[in-house]
This record gives structure tokens, C-alpha cells and sequence, in this order.
């Protein structure tokens, strides 16, 4: 494979990630903004955002440390929320997994919803790609979109309150996590999954601390795996 060829792909994963900037950067904006104001420093801010690099874990933990939860809550919600990265970097081994270690353990770092929704999607639909290229396409992927993440988290960091509240960025949660399951509800034990996880988690809003998040996970990913079995049962 020639190094153009390297290159094309990594502008196109470049392209694809590219419109997530509308979201991320709003996303990070507000990360920033209600960091701030739940009384970390800015310093907190960016090594929170930088180290983490997951959005919806660091909005948990924040929340429940603004709350006084329990350090141990605190942990368990954050890792659980995370625990879909798990399932991202099992999906993705047989694209990348036999990639040199140095270049997993960055792909591992820069792991996020966006990178692996639209990732695996390509990888999926283009089976011809080689290693190299897959690899070239991820690191293009989140080329627009993680220094985004950092440089709007600063500037929700540094600017906090003095945002106009007509603004409503917390628009861009719901938006972003809508772009990236949309288009996975490709079966029943997906849809099953996501159905369980909404109506568990409005069912158990009233549970301290989001732990009716957690439960709501949980017996969503039991469901999901039961009907692909069942699934799959009956297809034999």
C-alpha cells in the first residue's frame, strides 16, 4: 500500500468526523461551563476532559460530585457509563486489533463514540480496506474531533457564566448521542436494547445518585444479548 493511499484515507476519515465539530464543540463548551461552576478549577477542567475523553462519564461525575455523593458512587457511575468502551474496543479488535502496540494504545486513548461509530461503519461497508488504511481512517476521524473537545472545554473553562443562557448548549448531549445510536438500530436485539435502556432509565429517575442509570444499563445490555440469541436461535 503506498503512502498516498494512506493519506487519502485519512482524509477521508477526516471528512466523515468532520460534522461531529457541530456537536463536540457545544458539548465541550458546556463540559467547560459546568465544570466551572460545580467548583473546579481550570487546571481541574482540562485534566478532567484531557485524561477521561468521554463526555458523558465526566457530566455524571461532576453532577454527583456537585451533589456530594459518595467518592465510591462517584467511580462506580463513572466507569459504568464507560463501560460501553469495552464493547467499542471488543467490535473493533478484528479491524485493528492487529495493528503494532504503540498505535492501539493511542487508538485506545482517542476511543470515543463518535471515532468508533463512524469507524466500524466503514470498516463494516468496506471490507476490501487493509490494516494500514483502517488505521490512516481512524486517526482521521478524530483529527477534527478531539483537539475540538479540548480547545471548547477551555473556552467553556475560561469564559463560564458570561455564555447567554438563550444559548441552551446542553442541546448538544441528547444531539450527539441521537447522530451516533440512530444509525446502529440496524436489529431487533439493538432496538430491544435501546427501548429497555429509555424505559429503565425513566422508570427508576426517582433511585439517588443515577443509579437507576446504572440499573437501567444493565438489564438494557442482559436484553439486548437474550434477544440476539433468541434471534439467532431461530435463524438455525
Amino acid at each position: 500500500m503506498s503512502e498516498a493511499t494512506a493519506k487519502s484515507w485519512y482524509w477521508k476519515g477526516v471528512r466523515d468526523g468532520a460534522p461531529f465539530v457541530l456537536v463536540v464543540g457545544p458539548f465541550g463548551l458546556l463540559f467547560g461551563v459546568v465544570g466551572t461552576e460545580a467548583g473546579l478549577n481550570i487546571a481541574e477542567v482540562m485534566g478532567f476532559t484531557v485524561l477521561v475523553i468521554a463526555g458523558a462519564s465526566q457530566f455524571a461525575a461532576v453532577q454527583l460530585l456537585s451533589e456530594n455523593a459518595p467518592t465510591l458512587i462517584v467511580l462506580v457511575t463513572a466507569l459504568a457509563v464507560n463501560l460501553r468502551m469495552a464493547m467499542y474496543s471488543a467490535a473493533l479488535v478484528p479491524h485493528l486489533g492487529a495493528a503494532p502496540l504503540w498505535q492501539r494504545a493511542v487508538m485506545a486513548y482517542f476511543l470515543v463514540d463518535q471515532s468508533y461509530a463512524v469507524g466500524v461503519s466503514r470498516f463494516e461497508d468496506t471490507p476490501q480496506m487493509t490494516l494500514p488504511q483502517k488505521v490512516a481512517y481512524y486517526f482521521g476521524v478524530v483529527s477534527p474531533i478531539c483537539p475540538n473537545w479540548y480547545l471548547m472545554t477551555l473556552v467553556g473553562a475560561l469564559v463560564g457564566k458570561a455564555i447567554p443562557p438563550e444559548f441552551a448548549l446542553d442541546f448538544a448531549v441528547p444531539i450527539t448521542f441521537l447522530a451516533l445510536v440512530a444509525p446502529a438500530l440496524r436489529t431487533l436485539a439493538h432496538v430491544a436494547a435501546a427501548g429497555t435502556s429509555v424505559a429503565g432509565a425513566l422508570l427508576l429517575a426517582f433511585l439517588p445518585y443515577n443509579s437507576g442509570l446504572l440499573i437501567a444499563a444493565l438489564t438494557a445490555m442482559i436484553v439486548g444479548a437474550q434477544v440476539e440469541l433468541w434471534t439467532k436461535g431461530r435463524k438455525a
